[in-house]
């Protein structure tokens, strides 16, 4: 149970949980690039290119537009302009709030100079990289690698259990120790108490961010549902 528990509260450190409870209606299948002079969206429905001013190449080829496709296209490339930071933002505040409370947690229950506390930050920056890998930071804006986003699942759920293993053994070493070093009565019912005061804590720490993390997942969904509209209906006007 001590496991599980820790494991599902450590989930909480990267935003691809909040995504992953929620079922999107909608899988991207496009790569997004963002820079200052252009937006472009290229995969499996093809290379799209769109300026801030509505000008459009598609598969290679500069379609003429009517004023209402030019805004169609302006308006798509701002909305996925704001999108993607706002989706990138919101993740990483996550993952901090995450950290942040898990490490407040590990320092009052096992102490501050807890060993839990080292990998927690070493688990965390790793995630980061991962999420890194789908929204990729550039000095001049955004990439979304939509093929990254099964393997950043898998790859990062094989570090929390890599790291999990570490945790765990480490909350047992260490609150034998002070255990034992309080002395009185049975030692191990000493770290099973102190375990379960941890356990507790996480849980009420995790009850406490869910409905964040839920929320976040489906206002994501939402922003994709609407872009992914806003796409097909372009497109489909140049065609």
């Amino acid at each position: 149970m001590m496991r599980k528990t820790l494991l599902a509260a450590t989930l909480m450190t990267t935003a691809l949980t909040a995504h992953a409870e929620y079922k999107c209606e909608v899988t991207p299948r496009d790569d997004v690039i963002l820079s200052p002079q252009t937006v472009q969206v290229k995969g499996e429905n093809g290379n799209l290119v769109i300026t801030p001013d509505g000008n459009v190449m598609f598969n290679g080829k500069q379609p003429t537009l009517s004023a209402a496709q030019r805004e169609q296209a302006k308006d798509y490339q701002a909305d996925l302009r704001s999108a993607l930071p706002w989706i990138n933002e919101g993740a990483l505040t996550r993952v901090e709030k995450g950290r942040v409370a898990l490490d407040k947690i590990i320092a009052k229950e096992v102490g501050e100079s807890s060993n839990m506390r080292s990998r927690l930050t070493k688990l965390d920056a790793q995630l980061k990289e991962q999420m890194n890998r789908i929204i990729e930071r550039r000095t001049d804006g955004l990439t979304f690698h939509y093929q990254a986003i099964d393997q950043v699942r898998a790859d990062g759920q094989q570090l929390v259990n890599q790291a999990m293993g570490g945790i765990l053994q480490d909350s047992i070493n260490e609150m034998g120790a002070k255990a034992v070093l309080k002395g009185g009565g049975n030692p191990l019912q000493g770290v099973l108490g102190s375990l379960g005061g941890l356990q507790t804590s996480i849980q009420n720490e995790w009850k406490n961010q869910e409905a964040d993390f839920q929320a976040f997942g489906k206002d994501v969904c939402k922003r994709v549902v609407s872009l992914e509209e806003s796409r097909k209906g372009l497109v489909g006007a140049l065609k």
